[in-house]
């Protein structure tokens, strides 16, 4: 046995290739040709529909759907004996959570049911109970079964996790389940202020868990202990708590993580999948590897299944991956294109990951910011609307940080004791519901002597959900909950007509005695900034300086009303605190991170940057300077430093799809050295070349004449 295949294959496969396979594929798939393609795109393990919803095997299980054109063939073990052939690593994929009219009427109490005892459907197909035999029973025989027959290397599966949180199944293993683990009936409906849905919500993720770990019972034990069945999970938190996913128990239980975050959502830039990377890591640690899978062919909004996406829009997603510490995995839906553009995507981006994959690999982020998030947070605090609630005030976080250079790491709130030693400073984006140990940990962050700033309701309720009498930082912050709140959780409307978001944030007194003026640096030449958004009302400690206060709505139309009848108010938009160990804090009454996540207003993101710096004491290891929008993600690797710089300005807040590329440079950065590290050369691992610089101070300084898609700098 050779050293490398001692190696388990999920630490040794960093390229993959997905060829989705449809009903009519076995008719027409061209073995010689995806071959081919496996070689040219320099993948090391393949993703082979296997079973579940269609079976692409001959399968002993009669009930388990044969596809419409397979006849007497095995395509998957076909393509399973071809990629083995090529020694690439084998993951049997499967669609597990539906089945059609024959099955469920074979076995209907497997299914989900609403409280009507109506079945759940998704178009012709039925629904299948993640509580019941089909996922308890079922499954388990059919992954035994695919195991002996091909034995893949592990199995995936990309539906896993059944109904959402907004459809409660009220069959008799759910009624049963449920009952016996809270003693409460089913909730009748989702309703945050019920102790059985909110009970019924927790016990949800337990349910995903077990399936979870039944499947790697199933599968180690009938393939060995290499042998994992991992699910696939999307790239955003939201969506992966609506389906109950609990991301940090997912990444407590396995060793590889399949991201199935095709492409860029409507309304999110590219940077969101760098984000996805850092946060995910986060919880793994840096040596998982995270896989994505990148859809070649046309997705978004619209989706073309069989389309070719343009090739700068899936470049641009990947090497955004890339620099979060994301490994390529092309996806293709069906096995024969007419569209064939799709597939002169992956070749030069896989082997450039490749020839690079030393400088990818195994290296440790540089970060003294830290942004908090919390999943049960996004549930018990976002509620019904957690995009608005929790995600926007994250987001506006990340892109306001990003837009100003500063490299910055996500940290769950669970993990703060453990990470939170590398940051001066700590984020807290509007993260609503924590519990007292959580509480406790945030304390503990700041009153050694770090930086922090704190958003919206951060704190205000526990881990259900439920109100506090205060803040839970309110000592630390000296602003103290009234109850009360200004404006809208919502995005701007259009109409000038509704002039409730017209409002504006008043800087106090002359710029010179502005203090902290570091807050309001950029914005000498100005006393009122932009708002719109929504205010807690708070009552400050005598100690508190409050650079920025509110100035209340007024028409914005018509033009000639367009003036202020109240122009200033007592009501603090923006606080800071200098603590006694001489640390400093702010608070963010007015929701400025969840604005610029929505409408990115300049102002905004500056004014929020600056909060960053100001309670970092300007801790940031890293400047850029030059004109052009990039993502910074900094690492070490022994003694090098590797430099990720994503240029965004390109279509990352354009909606539809990105056709061409356009270059921005010239850059000077700088960036500060670790102490013991002494680089001898600068290198462009993009441009292929190498560039001049300089190191004084324990600072390293080079220029970077042209950024097309992104650049990575070495220096060692």
């Amino acid at each position: 046995m050779t050293a490398a295949a001692e190696v388990p294959w999920y630490r040794r496969a960093f390229r993959w290739g997905q060829t989705n396979l449809t009903e009519k594929d076995p008719a027409r798939y061209d073995a010689a040709w995806w071959r081919s393609y496996w070689q040219r795109t320099r993948v090391q393990g393949v993703i082979v529909n296997a079973g579940g919803i269609v079976a692409y095997y001959p399968s002993r299980y009669p009930l388990q759907h044969r596809a419409e054109f397979l006849g007497d063939c095995d395509l998957y073990g076909e393509i399973v004996t071809a990629a083995r052939e090529e020694g690439l690593a084998v993951l049997a994929r499967m669609d597990s959570n539906r089945a059609d009219e024959d099955f469920y009427q074979a076995h209907p109490d497997w299914f989900a049911i609403d409280a009507a005892g109506q079945p759940y459907r998704a178009g012709p197909l039925y629904v299948a109970c993640v509580n019941g035999p089909y996922y308890r029973e079922y499954l388990p025989s059919v992954l035994e079964e695919i195991i002996e027959r091909s034995a893949p290397d592990g199995i995936t599966d990309n539906s896993w996790s059944g109904l959402d949180r907004d459809h409660i199944c009220y069959c008799g293993s759910c009624q049963a389940g449920f009952r016996a683990d809270t003693g409460l009936a089913l909730p009748v409906k989702p309703d945050w202020d019920d102790n059985a849905y909110r009970r019924w919500i927790v016990w949800s993720y337990q349910q995903r868990i077990a399936v979870w770990e039944l499947n790697n019972e199933v599968t180690t034990r009938a393939g060995g202990p290499d042998c994992r069945w991992i699910g696939m999970n999307g790239g955003e938190i939201a969506s992966q708590a609506y389906r109950f996913r609990d991301y940090r128990a997912i990444c407590e239980r396995t060793p590889i993580l399949m991201l199935d975050s095709q492409y860029r959502h409507e309304g999110r830039g590219f940077q969101a999948n760098g984000d996805s990377g850092k946060l995910l890591h986060g919880l793994l640690g840096w040596d998982t590897l995270i896989p994505e899978s990148t859809a070649m062919y046309d997705a978004g909004t619209p989706t073309f299944r069989i389309g070719s996406k343009p090739a700068p829009e899936a470049r641009m997603w990947a090497v955004e991956g890339f620099a979060g510490g994301i490994q390529p995995w092309w996806h293709h839906i069906g096995s024969y294109h007419e569209d064939r553009r799709q597939y002169s995507t992956p070749e030069p981006l896989f082997r450039w990951h490749e020839a690079q994959e030393d400088h990818l690999l195994g290296r440790r982020p540089i970060a003294t910011v830290g942004v908090l998030w919390s999943q049960r947070s996004v549930d018990f605090h976002g509620k019904e609307d957690p995009e608005n609630r929790s995600i926007a005030p994250y987001k506006g976080f990340a892109d306001a940080l990003i837009r100003a250079r500063i490299p910055y790491l996500p940290v769950h709130v669970d993990d703060l004791e453990e990470q939170g030693a590398q940051f001066s400073v700590l984020v807290v984006p509007d993260v609503g519901a924590l519990s007292d140990e959580q509480v406790a940990r945030v304390r503990a962050f700041a009153e050694s002597g770090k930086g922090l700033v704190v958003s919206g309701e951060s704190g205000k309720y526990d881990e259900w959900g439920d109100p506090r009498a205060d803040f839970a930082f309110a000592d630390l912050l000296g602003v103290h909950a009234t109850g009360k709140t200004e404006g809208s959780l919502n995005p701007a409307v259009a109409s000038w007509e509704a002039y409730s978001g017209h409002t504006y944030l008043r800087a106090a007194a002359e710029v010179a005695s502005r203090e902290p003026a570091e807050v309001l640096r950029g914005f000498e030449d100005t006393e009122l900034l932009p708002f719109g958004g929504r205010i807690e009302v708070v009552r400050t400690d005598e100690d508190v300086q409050v650079p920025l206060t509110l100035v209340p709505a007024f028409p914005i139309y018509p033009p000639e009303k367009s003036w202020m009848a109240v122009e200033a108010s007592d009501v603090p938009a923006v606080t800071t605190r200098t603590l006694p160990a001489g640390n400093r804090v702010a608070y963010l009454a007015a929701d400025l991170d969840r604005r610029y996540a929505r409408h990115h207003h300049p102002d905004h993101g500056r004014l929020l940057a600056n909060l960053v710096r100001w309670a970092s004491a300007d801790d940031v290891p890293l400047t850029v300077e030059g004109a052009g929008v990039l993502d910074c993600h900094l690492y070490r690797k022994g003694d090098s430093l590797v430099l990720h710089l994503v240029n965004l300005d390109q279509g990352g807040a354009w909606q539809g799809r990105l056709e061409e590329f356009t270059p921005v440079g010239p850059f000077v950065v700088k960036v500060r050295l670790p102490e013991g590290l002494r680089p001898e050369v600068a290198r462009l691992l993009v441009a292929g070349e190498e560039v001049g610089f300089s190191a004084s101070d324990g600072w390293a300084s080079l220029r970077i004449a042209r950024v097309v898609d992104h650049e990575v700098v070495l220096l060692a």
